[in-house]
């Protein structure tokens, strides 16, 4: 038995995505708690608040994920930027607290040029002064990148390097992103591919700190540096690749989360349903 879900929608009022994960089958779900395309963010209705708590507990669905907004940059060096992206990862830290989140998944961002070391040192600052200003329980995850130009975070050994800086440690773990991973060299389509990188993360930073798998096949090929999400099994990392990590007990047993397309080929249940099949 894998628990499977994807990403679902809040429009309305966020209580209604818990209905909306149940009706594609997830046994877990991922959010925005709010407009991913902008800096402002509504303050959560307290009616609201409570009706999401109350129906998450009914459905069963555990654990939930929040995600953040695309515009935070936590490696930027430009001090507006990085200091609105502080302030924007606090809030979303205290709205998961809010919801009863667990989980707040994040991007560590690009540094626009200005090296990858000064790209640590900003996402290092970032997160621990969020986790000052944004006290509780929720944890952050730590994503890992498909190495786009100036990216932060597309290694396992990079992410080590950033979590050694990060002073709250109990509050921080990685989202392991399949298709990111493809896309920055590391082969998921071979068994010895998938032992190379379960090594490598568990020698660098723990498999017990990898709290979330984003399961998602590639439009590109190995290495491309291209976040391109694909169907499961339809893109180049395949159905024998998906079997192949499904059968991993390290990953079998995470939540695993789908951010894969809705089109004419198949829609979020599809996918799910394909991740079960796969999983045997």
């Amino acid at each position: 038995m894998v628990r499977v879900g994807c990403h679902v929608s809040i429009a309305g009022s966020i209580d209604q995505a818990v209905g909306r994960a149940v009706e594609r089958g997830c046994d877990t779900f991922q959010i925005f708690s709010r407009n991913p395309r902008g800096w402002k963010a509504k303050d959560l209705d307290a009616g609201a608040v409570a009706a999401f708590r109350e129906r998450v507990s009914a459905s069963g669905i555990d654990p939930v994920f929040d995600h953040m907004p695309y515009l935070p940059n936590l490696a930027s060096s430009n001090d507006e930027i990085h200091g609105k992206s502080v302030a924007a990862l606090a809030a979303e830290l205290r709205r998961c607290e809010l919801l009863a989140i667990p989980y707040l998944i994040t991007h560590l961002g690009h540094h626009g040029g200005a090296g990858t070391e000064s790209g640590h040192g900003r996402v290092v600052s970032a997160i621990n002064r969020a986790l000052v200003e944004a006290e509780g329980g929720t944890m952050l995850l730590l994503e890992n990148t498909a190495g786009e130009k100036n990216s932060v975070g597309t290694t396992v050994e990079e992410l080590r390097l950033i979590m050694d800086g990060i002073e709250a440690t109990e509050r921080i773990g990685v989202c392991f992103d399949t298709c990111h991973a493809f896309a920055a060299g590391y082969d998921l389509r071979t068994r010895d591919g998938i032992e190379a990188v379960l090594g490598a993360f568990d020698e660098q930073i723990g498999l017990d700190r990898l709290k979330v798998v984003h399961l998602n096949d590639s439009r590109g090929d190995l290495g491309s540096r291209l976040d391109r999400h694909e169907h499961i099994g339809l893109g180049f990392i395949g159905e024998e690749g998906f079997r192949l990590l499904l059968r991993r007990p390290a990953i079998r047993a995470l939540p695993l989360i789908c951010e894969t397309p809705v089109d004419g080929r198949r829609g979020d249940a599809g996918n799910i349903a394909k991740v079960r099949e796969l999983a045997g």
